[in-house]
């Protein structure tokens, strides 16, 4: 029996084991509500998307999805409506799942669920990709938007889950200039917890308060990756200048600096949306993922 490649073709240089078939590489789309998750990793007796995603999956494929790979990890609360997952699948069982439907598998697998998935996680989009593709390494940019209501007159109930409300009215003018020296490549160590061994070094490309025609306050984000609670204490920080406590330097003194300072809060999780996640044209997807892998090791 032949050996194909995840996107149908043979795959030349290779000795594969008689009689087996490569896995199928899949993506998926995810939108989530992260209100009642303990973020996306899956963790012991605890709620979380990876969790609620792999028990979806396992019982459509009667087993466990083999490396499923998130874009980006999001923290408890933080919400997602771009969020891009990667898996692989017995060959066998992907070409099972359409049943006597007739459907192609990737519209059988986002139909069933859909059926099986809980109310606050949506998969919007499934299909069978290269094994280039990387949902984390393979990421040229995430793009996030945080959100505030600072005037009565903003604050919506409905709207509760993703806007933080905020006791006093913000100059965002003030907040927009604070960060612009944010911009670029940086050691964004100030604005974030850093895991054990990993670079804290992140491109921001593209970063800037305003005012929507609704009166709230948006923060728009996107850098090619985050590190751990990065845009929250950038917010956290814009709202010491947008509350007049500190002066529209003191982004730029901080990043200077080089290290956390006390004063920089966390800016509360649920006001945050993963927005958008973007990626290079497929023969440009394993160059990205090896220069990724690369930069975050250095």
């Amino acid at each position: 029996m032949r050996a194909f490649r995840r996107n149908g073709s043979s795959r030349a240089g290779c000795r594969p084991c008689p009689g087996r078939l490569l896995p199928v590489r899949v993506r998926l789309d995810v939108r989530y509500d992260g209100t009642d998750f303990h973020g996306w990793a899956a963790q012991p007796r605890v709620r979380t998307v990876a969790g609620e995603l792999t028990e979806a999956l396992t019982t459509l494929l009667r087993e466990a999805p083999r490396n499923l790979t998130v874009a980006g990890r999001t923290d408890a609360g933080v919400h997602a409506r771009g969020q891009v997952v990667h898996l692989d699948l017995d060959p066998q069982r992907w070409a099972a799942l359409p049943g006597r439907s007739g459907a192609a598998p990737a519209q059988a697998l986002l139909t069933r669920l859909a059926a099986v998935l809980p109310a606050d996680v949506v998969v919007t989009h499934a299909q069978p990709v290269g094994e280039d593709f990387d949902a984390r390494f393979g990421a040229l940019w995430r793009r996030y938007r945080y959100r505030l209501a600072d005037r009565p007159g903003t604050r919506d109930p409905v709207r509760r889950r993703d806007v933080v409300w905020h006791r006093r009215e913000l100059d965002v003018p003030a907040m927009h200039e604070s960060v612009q020296p944010l911009l670029g490549e940086h050691d964004f160590l100030p604005f974030c917890i850093p895991r054990e061994k990993a670079s804290t070094v992140r491109t921001m490309l593209g970063l800037g308060w305003s005012r929507d025609p609704a009166g709230l306050v948006l923060l728009d984000l996107r850098a090619d990756a985050l590190c751990h609670h990065m845009v929250r204490m950038i917010v956290g920080a814009s709202l010491a200048v947008g509350e007049g406590r500190q002066g529209t330097g003191w982004p730029a003194q901080l990043l200077a600096a080089g290290v956390r300072d006390c004063r920089v809060t966390v800016a509360a999780p649920h006001g945050l949306t993963l927005e958008e996640v973007a990626y290079p044209p497929a023969e440009e997807l394993a160059a990205q993922a090896r220069r990724a892998r690369r930069f975050r090791a250095r």
